[in-house]
This record gives C-alpha cells, sequence and structure tokens, in this order.
C-alpha cells in the first residue's frame, strides 16, 4: 500500500489571489519559503531555500493551470499537486496531495513529516491571504543549526 499525503483549507479570498501567492515568490517568501530561484510556471526549474534549514530543495514544475492546478516533483519519488477550487461564497479552497512512498518505516517517518510541513503550508497561506501575517517567521528557529 502506498501512502499518500492529502490535506485542505479553505480560504477566505477570490482564487486568483490565492494561485499568486502560491506561484510568485515575492509572496511565497512573506509566509513559507526564504528564497526561489524563479516564480511558480510551467516546466520551471526552480531552488528553494528555507529559513530555517541550510539545505537546498530543487523542484521541477510539471504542470501550471492558472488558479486551478499546480504540480511539481520535489523529490524523485512523489508529486506534489496543488489543486485550487473556488467556493460558491468565491473563497478558495486549496487542496494539497504528495503521492507517494511506500508503506516502510522510511516511508512512515516521510509521511508524518511531511503531512506536517503541508499542514503548516497551508495555514500560513491562509494567515498571508487573508490577514498579511506571517506565521512562519520565528516558529522553527529551534531547527536552525547552532
Amino acid at each position: 500500500m502506498k501512502l499518500i499525503i492529502q490535506t485542505k483549507i479553505q480560504i477566505q479570498k477570490p482564487i486568483e489571489t490565492v494561485f499568486e501567492n502560491i506561484v510568485n515568490p515575492d509572496k511565497m517568501n512573506q509566509y513559507f519559503i526564504g528564497t526561489s530561484t524563479g516564480r511558480i510556471e510551467q516546466d520551471a526549474e526552480l531552488i528553494w531555500t528555507f529559513p530555517e534549514f541550510e539545505e537546498k530543495c530543487p523542484l521541477t514544475v510539471t504542470e501550471v493551470i492558472p488558479n486551478s492546478k499546480i504540480a511539481f516533483v520535489w523529490d524523485p519519488e512523489t508529486i506534489v499537486t496543488i489543486q485550487l477550487t473556488e467556493q460558491a461564497d468565491k473563497s478558495t479552497l486549496v487542496h494539497v496531495t504528495e503521492d507517494g512512498k511506500e508503506n516502510t518505516e522510511k516511508g512512515i517517518k516521510w509521511f508524518g513529516g511531511n503531512t506536517e510541513g503541508w499542514a503548516n503550508f497551508l495555514a500560513c497561506l491562509k494567515a498571508f491571504s487573508e490577514y498579511n501575517i506571517n506565521l512562519r517567521k520565528g516558529a522553527f528557529d529551534f531547527l536552525k543549526i547552532q
């Protein structure tokens, strides 16, 4: 059985705003990443950094449908898909899926860590999109290598 991460949140902003907050590195670095080498666009090869980690995170964008879907690979075994759905009240449902790893001890460790990470991403995206608040700032300073 393959382990697949799925998590969702509803954001009280129009789909165009939420989409731009995800694909634009100048927005995304205000709530999630430290830096990006570019905008999330079809076939882009990007490198993300995170403020609390020294590692660089390469990703390959495999699909972008404006205001609807973003898919990328950042681990050769998994594909991340972010699906945006406009709700009746013009808010946006954001559904993240990361598919997947084998159901092994290593896979279960990945599942726990990445599920936590995607839930954090969604909470931070919601806080930034609705209130222009950076929830991530300082939240993981304890993880920095001293």
